[in-house]
């Protein structure tokens, strides 16, 4: 497991003073299994890192279907990245599908901080440039690739998933029925 001083140094090396103060923002949750971090229609105010379990990230459509966005695995950062910036209300819904361990920043914190520390506004950049990239790159595979190569793209960037949250966030993630995804699994299995 991943702490966030290795995660965040991964991403931008900080010096230790500025790392410290950043660190001093954080305070831990647990977060339980179907608790959220963040409600549709909310008002993001926390930014989280996750060291610990699976958060989903999902909206619903007029007729209550669910669609998930983006699944989330420790170690990583979560949050409401729309509201937070725009100040407007949440409109995609953060659970947590397994316990999780997650530590909490209050967003304003962190914003007072890019001011004081431009290494510390810069590694929030390299995070959006990262998400904004993760994003495109999705739109891409949903676009242009067939349920099976989605499908094994999931496995490969989720290793194990599967096998600890339902079916069906998995095939609605994949843009598929739960049918479609029981077949393609089938193929694999087979082939």
């Amino acid at each position: 497991m991943s702490t966030i001083k290795e995660y965040i140094n991964n991403i931008i090396e900080l010096e230790e003073e500025t790392l410290n103060k950043l660190l001093k923002c954080f305070y831990p949750l647990e977060l339980k299994k179907k608790e959220f971090f963040v409600r549709e229609g909310e008002y993001a105010r926390q930014i989280g890192f996750l060291k610990d379990g699976v958060v989903r990230a999902y909206f619903l459509n007029q007729e209550g279907k669910e669609y998930n966005k983006q699944f989330f695995t420790g170690p990583s950062i979560i949050g409401a990245y729309a509201s937070l910036l725009t100040k407007q209300p949440n409109k995609i819904a953060q659970q947590a599908l397994t316990d999780c361990s997650i530590l909490v920043a209050e967003y304003s914190n962190i914003e007072k901080l890019y001011e004081e520390y431009h290494e510390i506004e810069r590694l929030g950049r390299k995070i959006a440039e990262y998400y904004f990239l993760e994003k495109e790159q999705k739109e891409i595979e949903m676009a242009l690739l067939d349920a099976d190569k989605r499908y094994f793209i999931l496995k490969e960037r989720f290793p194990g998933l599967e096998s600890i949250i339902p079916q069906y966030y998995i095939a609605s993630y994949l843009g598929i029925s739960r049918t479609q995804l029981s077949r393609v699994r089938k193929k694999i299995l087979h082939s």
